[in-house]
């Protein structure tokens, strides 16, 4: 409560209490996906596999609200689940008899971006999308589903979240949890990145890095019984300081084929000295990447090519892309390829393949090979 009272307060003494809403732009997307998904042991003697299929619905709806020229909002509902093993999923699975699928607030801020300032800094307070308060190149860290909790401050991003050229800075402070007790303190996330956006000889660039630095995670509430598998239990003894480097370069193969190669690279600062659960050998990851095409357009395609690999100690487990999952969300390695076409105007039609295996098994241990193919059909509007 604590928390809210502070974002209240900070509203009302930026004077966001007087306004009237001139400019609603409404927006939103349905996406069906089929899913099939199939692990093969690569150490057992026997050839017992096990595989599962399913279908999966995402809808998101929500308006961005232009008041001022200093002022915006904006809010989004969307399916989704309350478990902890969901933070990353906005999806949900055709099962239970027919039952409605339940609806969250999946964001809801004010944008605060003074004029004085010539627009250059956005104060974000409230729930928003990942990609649209901080520089986010691919989902090695932050999956493209999150969206974070609380305070943060741009410079070089317009108000639709988008970075400009030039110089590009972002700090932001974010709630995890909270606790009325004093027994308790409540966890959070700190985000601080820099970055240079330009263009050289119809060649577009990024590059920067970040920090990302979680405190107070042995307070989060996890217990053997509601923590998932691939999650640390003894939060005690874990911790996540993360440095990252990222970039991306792009530029036009024709007139109408974009390219695009991008990278991440992210180590855990924190060590066993500190936090005795970690193994201070496997505390990096990387993910690297090609794009050929966009499909913003009836009839154009795009394929996306990467490959993964993230030790056991490099990202925070429950932020990371889970979909690339054998057996653990971290502690992973292998590869990922995606075709996307435009079928009709605002619809696209997609499939994405992944293999991927465990980094760390012995010659008798289960290490599973993960295959698995999404076939997607995404409406936008």
């Amino acid at each position: 409560m604590k928390k809210v009272a502070m974002i209240v307060g900070l509203a009302a003494a930026l004077g966001f209490n007087n306004a009237d809403a001139a400019d609603w732009n409404w927006n939103g997307d349905v996406r069906e996906r089929f899913e099939s998904q199939h692990n093969s042991p690569t150490y057992l003697s026997n050839a017992d596999t096990n595989g599962s299929s399913r279908v999966r619905t995402r809808v998101r709806l929500g308006a961005s609200v232009w008041i001022n020229e200093e002022l915006s909002s904006g809010f989004q509902l969307s399916t989704g689940d309350d478990q902890t093993k969901e933070t990353i999923s906005r999806n949900q699975t055709f099962t239970g008899i027919f039952q409605p699928k339940n609806i969250y607030l999946n964001e809801a801020f004010i944008d605060y971006h003074p004029t004085a300032l010539e627009g250059n800094v956005n104060l974000l307070i409230g729930k928003r999308d990942v990609s649209n308060t901080i520089i986010r190149v691919d989902n090695l860290v932050y999956d493209s589903d999150l969206t974070f909790e609380g305070v943060t401050v741009q410079y070089g991003k317009d108000a639709n979240g988008k970075e400009k050229e030039g110089l590009i800075g972002i700090a932001g402070y974010y709630f995890l949890n909270e606790y009325n007790s004093t027994a308790n303190a409540s966890p959070y996330l700190y985000i601080a990145q820099g970055a240079y956006k330009g263009e050289i000889n119809d060649i577009s660039y990024l590059f920067g890095a970040g920090y990302n630095l979680y405190k107070n995670l042995q307070y989060l509430g996890f217990n053997d019984t509601n923590t998932p598998t691939s999650v640390p239990s003894d939060w005690k003894k874990s911790g996540y300081n993360i440095a990252e480097l990222f970039g991306k370069v792009g530029g036009q193969l024709t007139d109408t084929l974009p390219w695009k190669i991008y990278s991440q690279y992210a180590f855990n600062t924190a060590n066993h000295a500190d936090h005795s659960n970690i193994i201070d050998s496997k505390r990096k990851a990387w993910l690297g990447g090609v794009t050929i095409g966009d499909a913003k357009q009836v009839g154009d395609w795009a394929l996306d090519a990467k490959y993964v690999r993230i030790q056991r100690d490099a990202v925070f487990p429950l932020f990371t892309d889970s979909d690339r999952k054998p057996a653990d969300i971290v502690n992973i390695n292998g590869f990922e390829v995606a075709g996307t076409y435009h079928l009709v105007q605002n619809m696209t039609i997609g499939a994405r393949y992944y293999q991927y295996n465990n980094i760390d098994a012995s010659a008798t241990a289960y290490n599973p090979t993960l295959h698995q193919l999404q076939l997607d059909a995404l409406v936008k509007f």
